[in-house]
């Protein structure tokens, strides 16, 4: 093996980072904890194989949790101070991700009393060492090489729990470029020489003293056996299955790992490029060294019809078992017979879903092992063809799995709440406790109040005793002017427009307080940042199934096709928007709701990008319930800011992040205008959901109402902010019942923890007072609400009468809450009266629709004229044209005599 070494702050060319990724394990060299950010951007951007990460410097005082979120992100192994591992300080990581830096000087005993604790040794040999040793320029001394051979054989005494031996690498001084004799002396005694990348090149190296070319860094420690010098080379897919055998020169190495294709040594032919005439090329993923460094593993993605000049895909024989199924399926997904089992299950993802269920189902009640194999055969069958379907292969599934298996951290293995028998006794046992506090009005004194002294209560208007002015007013939101907002956001979006990342950590700083080193992080997200209990983490699992089935059954994937007339045909077809920016709120309350509303329909629709603006904590976190579902939705990057100053980031783009396509989510009145200010810049080409601002309720509620019922939902949502406001509009209600949902309101919102919010939101909100249900409705058409909840009997019949609403909530049985939250609709929804023109976010917020046409002959014969006309109407002679010129050659008969005139030049 190889083992290279990357300074991150002068990392190498991009093709010598990929080609280095071929061929062994990389070292990413780090000086500090501080250089981690810098650490995740370079594999966001590099996805290596494998790579270890070597701190220099390690303080006494670090958090062990910083090396396991690391090792959990991939890679193989952690290199530290071998005296903190000897004093215990790494424990928690396993023999196998562990390696040891050393000095060349560090004693036998030293080294010895890491042995079964490591599985890899950096030993770092000083300036001093190599000129006392009488090391010449190409090769090591005599007293080097032994006290180096002296390391790797205390270092091999004891093979590692996982099997094999640990690994030694040699690091040089800067100064020091090592020609291949002395990287082959090394090999020569089972040690690596660490090379840094700047030293090593694809390219030729003649007349070169400073670089050697890594093809050559490898066959230097190859033995051949043969008398050619070629080496024997099994090529395999990215599942480790063999596809042939060939062989391998130094030439063609050099040539494979320059062009990143699969080249090697035919015996008659030279240089074989493997699929150049054919198109069976092959992508090269990895070489391998066998044990006895004397042949080659070729892991290789295979294109064309396979690897054999057979045309099969390998050349010992067929392929069987899961490669065999995957094959079938991939081909039944292009040419299944038309009304095939196998096509409704790629063409109806509900089948095929259910298919899963069913078959998961049986696994679980199968009992023997024929019948386990049988029922999971099938299960295995169904859940290939679902990731066939959305283009998921068994290396992608392979590669999960190979991720997975990297991570220390593990996951607890609880089932989710819909599939835990265990827990349905402990869920029925929480009912029954619900059920009493609810029905034992002693049950109250448990919840003493917060509030001030002082009545918190709504204002009151009877419909008849007022002007028809003061009920215009009452439809209006209680917002400042326009202008004055724009004042306020303007200067903050250009600031941001011109210096970026820099003006976004400045306004962070002045409006949440917090100091931020960097914007954004980007996925992968850190477990420790998204650590949830498991009753939380279960409530968001819940949410997010509902949400998701509800938004998935929103996107039709079918194309619409119509045949206007004969021979013009007319189709619409969907795409997913490519870049969307997210906001979700943060301020005075944590809404992992908003990211799962915003995200999941996001999701379904097939979004490239998903990027997430959100405020940051006091100290300078990302509240973990919204890192949460930014991770399950798919979220590339979480950006920590909030306000117009987010919305600026997203609209225009900064350093850090990508300029979107669209803007979601809802925020308080400077969001807004922000949003509505970039989507009216030309310059920005962004779009934006609606103008969605502070919260808003209307409850109609008559005296079949539950007093404790209605107020609970008015406070639902005059809780969100000051800027809040809720409407009661009372039908026919009695003094008696009136009063009771004022007490409510008063009761319920002393007890709450954001009383004080409450009590600014209500007091600008107001309760409106009709005779009849007719008024009702055409008050709450004018009003428009976000929210509209129905407290009346037969509630469902009054939902036709709805003309404007966000969305609507039937009966006493169906809270706000849990729209807000999980039963599936989606709660970011159009306020301020928007309601009137716009609808809320749904899966169909993200995709575009593209409509096309194709007309035939015959179709743009018939449709000729009409077209020809109304552009000359219109004075749009080019239009015309462009369809006269056509027009002219399909009317010509036999002798090329057009058969009537309209205006052609003949």
């Amino acid at each position: 093996m190889v083992l290279s070494i990357i300074n991150l702050t002068s990392p190498p060319p991009n093709s010598l980072v990929n080609s280095t990724n071929l061929i062994g394990s990389i070292i990413i060299s780090l000086t500090s904890l501080s250089e981690i950010s810098a650490l995740e951007s370079f594999l966001q951007k590099y996805p290596l194989q494998n790579y270890w990460v070597y701190f220099q410097n390690v303080l006494e005082t670090f958090e062990i949790q910083t090396f396991i979120q690391i090792l959990d992100a991939g890679a193989a192994k952690v290199v530290v101070p071998a005296s903190l591992i000897i004093a215990s300080k790494f424990a928690e990581i396993p023999t196998e991700r562990l390696a040891a830096s050393l000095s060349y000087n560090t004693s036998k005993e030293t080294f010895s009393a890491l042995s079964g604790s490591v599985s890899g040794y950096i030993v770092s040999v000083e300036e001093e060492i190599l000129i006392s040793s009488e090391s010449t320029g190409n090769r090591f001394s005599s007293t080097l090489l032994d006290g180096i051979e002296n390391f790797v054989k205390v270092a091999h005494q004891v093979k590692l729990p996982s099997g094999g031996l640990a690994e030694v690498g040699v690091i040089m001084p800067p100064s020091f470029v090592a020609p291949l004799e002395v990287i082959q002396q090394i090999s020569f005694i089972n040690a690596h020489l660490v090379i840094p990348t700047e030293h090593v090149t694809t390219e030729s190296t003649e007349g070169e003293s400073l670089k050697v070319n890594i093809a050559d860094v490898l066959t230097c420690s190859l033995i051949s056996d043969r008398p050619d010098g070629l080496f024997t080379t099994i090529v395999v897919d990215e599942r480790g299955v063999a596809l042939g055998v060939v062989y391998t020169s130094k030439e063609s190495l050099r040539e494979s790992l320059r062009t990143g294709k699969g080249v090697y040594q035919s015996r008659k032919r030279g240089l074989w490029y493997k699929g150049a005439t054919s198109g069976a090329v092959q992508e090269l993923r990895r070489v391998d060294i066998d044990c006895d460094s004397d042949a080659l593993r070729f892991v290789v993605k295979q294109h064309g019809s396979g690897f054999c000049h057979l045309n099969t895909r390998s050349c010992f024989g067929p392929d069987t078992g899961l490669n065999a199924l995957e094959k079938t399926l991939i081909s039944r997904k292009t040419s299944a017979p038309v009304g095939s089992y196998t096509q409704r299950l790629f063409q109806n993802p509900d089948l095929l879903r259910s298919k899963i269920m069913e078959e998961a189902d049986e696994l679980c009640s199968a009992t023997t092992k024929n019948d386990i194999a049988w029922e999971a055969a099938d299960l295995i069958y169904f859940t290939l063809a679902k990731c066939i379907a959305n283009n998921v292969t068994l290396s992608d599934v392979e590669e999960q799995l190979d991720k997975r298996a990297k991570k220390i951290t593990r996951r607890l293995g609880n089932a989710k709440p819909q599939w835990d028998i265990s827990a349905k006794s402990k869920s029925e046992a929480t009912t029954a406790t619900l059920k009493k506090v609810i029905d034992d009005p002693s049950s109250k004194s448990l919840l003493e109040p917060l509030s001030k002294p002082g009545k918190i209560k709504m204002q009151k208007f009877r419909s008849s005793e007022i002007s028809a002015q003061k009920r215009s007013s009452l439809l209006l939101r209680p917002i400042i002017q326009s202008e004055d907002l724009l004042a306020r956001v303007r200067p903050i979006v250009e600031d941001v427009q011109k210096r970026g990342d820099a003006a976004l950590l400045d306004f962070t700083l002045k409006f949440d307080g917090v100091d931020l080193k960097s914007p954004v992080i980007s996925a992968p997200f850190s477990l420790d940042a998204m650590a949830l209990d498991d009753i939380t983490r279960a409530a968001i699992d819940q949410a997010y199934e509902n949400i998701y089935k509800f938004h998935e059954a929103q996107y039709d994937r079918s194309t619409l096709i119509v045949e206007t007339m004969p021979g013009v045909l007319c189709s619409r077809f969907s795409r997913p928007i490519e870049k969307v920016g997210l906001y979700v709120p943060g301020g005075t309350a944590i809404l992992p709701s908003t990211t799962l509303m915003l995200g999941i329909p996001a999701k379904v629709a097939g979004c490239k990008q998903i990027i997430i603006v959100t405020p940051p904590r006091k100290d300078g976190t990302v509240v973990p319930e919204v890192l949460y579902v930014a991770h399950k939705v798919g979220a590339t990057k979480v950006v920590l800011a909030g306000g117009a100053q987010a919305v600026a980031a997203l609209a225009y783009g900064t350093e850090s992040i990508p300029k979107v396509d669209k803007i979601c989510g809802p925020g308080n009145q400077y969001v807004t205008a922000a949003k509505m200010l970039a989507q009216n810049d030309s310059s920005a080409m962004v779009a934006i959901d609606m103008p969605a601002g502070p919260s808003e309720l209307l409850v109609i509620a008559d005296n079949t109402s539950n007093p404790i019922y209605v107020a609970s939902d008015l406070l639902s949502q005059a809780e969100h902010g000051t800027d809040s406001q809720v409407v009661l509009v009372a039908v026919s209600l009695s003094p008696k019942h009136l009063e009771a949902i004022e007490q409510e309101i008063h009761d319920q919102a002393s007890r709450l923890p954001r009383v004080e919010i409450v009590r600014e939101s209500i007091a600008k909100s107001f309760i409106w007072e009709v005779d009849n249900m007719e008024d009702a409705m055409r008050f709450s058409n004018d009003y428009a609400p976000e929210h509209l909840i129905l407290h009346l009997v037969d509630a469902e019949k009054w939902v036709e009468k709805v003309e404007n609403a966000g969305s609507v909530f039937v009966g006493s049985f169906s809270p706000e809450s849990c729209g807000d939250y999980a039963s599936g609709t989606n709660h970011t929804l159009p306020t301020y009266g928007y309601a009137r023109m716009y609808s809320g976010v749904s899966t169909l917020t993200f995709l575009k629709h593209i409509t096309a046409q194709q007309l035939t002959k015959d179709g743009l014969n018939r449709l000729g004229d009409t077209v020809m006309r109304l552009a000359e109407v219109e004075g749009l002679e080019a239009h015309r044209n462009a369809v006269a010129v056509r027009i002219k050659d399909l009317r010509k008969n036999k002798n090329g005599i057009v058969a009537e005139n309209f205006g052609v030049d003949n």
